[in-house]
């Protein structure tokens, strides 16, 4: 028997979301190790990203407020801290010592793992087993990534790679918490970016001005002015609006599942942009790492198998 036509049209508007979303992520990778490895430091995208986004963001916090009836202040911390300047600092400055490639696999490719093991520990929801089997290669890939030698000529395995894959890793664990927020505050997705947008102007900004307030006049003002488009608009207010939307439609594990295609899509977009080519060890992770978000996430099944079925949307 057939589902309500509206089903089909939920889970095909949260798809298209969730593929628009990780599109935009997967080229924030690339952009952003262009930008971090040329004339803008991690401080500088930061506050590209929550200035501009702040701004424009602000009316909808002043008119709604900063949902502290639904998150409560450790909430507000937690969200604005995963999804927020923190996060911004912490992966950009990741890409300053590893390629895009492993941000791509690393940061979003590890989010649905540790949105998994946080909701278990939590006991939020329980781990089918497709989501157990999923961690497997995850942490295969993630090995792999961090810890098997490779001779690739643009960025050979080394302490400071090294340790810029540990900083995509906390910036994963921290957009899972904010995630796993997102879905039990059950806020907008409007709501959400503006609340992490303008929160993060407000802690962040006074101190960048402070400490960094001239750092932006030496960049190229062509430069300058792409890249807070796509760090303040394009990444920040279109690409969380467009998670929060897949998350709102299809759950916290149906839109963590749309990672998949981060890794390889940031792999890819960094060739042609920034000449890193994975060597074979490096497609390697990640795939393994796409094929277990996949699993772990909840793996969408094809459209005419979900509309068929019973699975609640």
């Amino acid at each position: 028997m057939k589902a309500a036509p509206s089903r089909q049209s939920k889970y095909l508007t949260g798809a298209a979301c969730g593929l628009a979303a990780v599109s935009i992520w997967a080229s924030w990778h690339v952009l952003t190790r262009l930008a971090v490895t040329s004339n803008l430091d991690a401080s500088d995208v930061a506050a590209l990203r929550f200035g501009l986004a702040g701004l424009l963001l602000s009316p909808v916090v002043v008119r709604r407020g900063f949902g502290l009836d639904r998150l409560g202040w450790f909430g507000l911390v937690l969200l604005i801290f995963g999804l927020g300047a923190p996060y911004a600092l912490i992966a950009a400055a990741g890409l300053r010592f590893a390629p895009a490639y492993d941000s791509g696999a690393l940061n979003p490719g590890s989010m649905p793992l540790f949105v998994a093991l946080i909701a278990a520990s939590l006991r939020i929801e329980q781990l089918g087993p497709a989501r157990k089997l999923g961690l497997l290669p995850i942490a295969g890939g993630v090995l792999v990534i961090i810890g098997v030698p490779g001779d690739m000529s643009s960025a050979g395995w080394n302490v400071s790679r090294s340790f810029g894959d540990l900083l995509f890793l906390a910036a994963g664990f921290l957009s899972a918490a904010s995630t796993l927020v997102m879905r039990r505050a059950g806020l907008g997705p409007l709501h959400a970016a503006a609340i992490i947008a303008t929160g993060s102007l407000i802690i962040y900004l006074p101190a960048y001005i402070l400490l960094h307030g001239s750092d932006l006049a030496r960049v190229p003002p062509g430069n300058l002015v792409v890249q807070a488009l796509f760090q303040g608009v394009l990444v920040t207010i279109v690409g969380i609006f467009l998670y929060g939307r897949a998350i709102a439609v299809l759950g916290a594990s149906g839109g963590a599942a749309f990672g998949a295609l981060v890794p390889v899509l940031a792999g890819l977009f960094g060739i042609p942009l920034l000449g890193e080519w994975p060597n074979p060890t490096g497609w390697t992770g990640i795939s393994l790492i796409s094929a277990g978000v996949y699993l772990a996430s909840g793996g969408p099944l094809p459209i005419a198998t979900l509309v068929a079925s019973d699975v609640h949307i």
